[in-house]
């Protein structure tokens, strides 16, 4: 019943979706829903909080694992791995979370997201490492929240797993080590 209440909340919209429209989609009565659920409202907080304890979690010291080479790796495959298991869940904070401040999960997951955001101010020392990383991260999540999320899927998930992980972890390496790579390919590249 979360699955398709989240499903709903992600087509339809959060204040366009009813309890009924839900009880009907998963086979059962209204009644029953509410049997479970005392409200919409308690139904999108039990299909959106693991979701975003995983994303407390995850976010937990994030920087530093970013700008660590070798934690840099899990953590840019833990995060795109998050937005694959979630992405519903994310589908509805990123394009609904404005309107639907005052309800404490999503007020929790934005809090989250606030405070990441206060971290790359704080901790990355220019002005193109926080917009890489915001890039980053931002779009990986954009990219998969962006397509509704009824389409059929067209190319595998493994594929755009795999995708994500290279543009990522290419746009949150350290510009210095950026610079470093692309001067001496730069200078091995043979003349023609």
């Amino acid at each position: 019943m979360l699955r398709i209440a989240l499903e709903q909340f992600c087509e339809i919209g959060y204040v366009g979706t009813s309890l009924q429209n839900i009880a009907d989609r998963a086979g059962y009565s209204k009644s029953s829903v509410l049997y479970h659920f005392a409200s919409k409202e308690a139904l999108l907080e039990a299909a959106i909080a693991p979701a975003v304890d995983q994303l407390d979690a995850l976010l937990t010291h994030s920087i530093n694992r970013i700008s660590s080479a070798e934690l840099r790796e899990a953590f840019v495959e833990e995060f795109i791995d998050y937005l694959l298991e979630f992405r519903l869940q994310a589908h509805v904070i990123i394009n609904q979370g404005q309107s639907l401040a005052g309800i404490p999960t999503i007020d929790r997951a934005r809090q989250s997201i606030d405070r990441l955001s206060e971290s790359f101010m704080a901790e990355l020392p220019t002005t193109a490492q926080r917009i890489r990383l915001g890039v980053a991260l931002a779009g990986a999540a954009y990219v998969l929240v962006a397509v509704p999320p009824m389409a059929e899927e067209v190319v595998p998930i493994q594929d755009v797993r795999a995708a994500l992980i290279a543009v990522v972890s290419e746009l949150v390496t350290p510009l210095s080590l950026q610079h470093t790579v692309s001067s001496t390919t730069l200078s091995s590249t043979p003349s023609l």
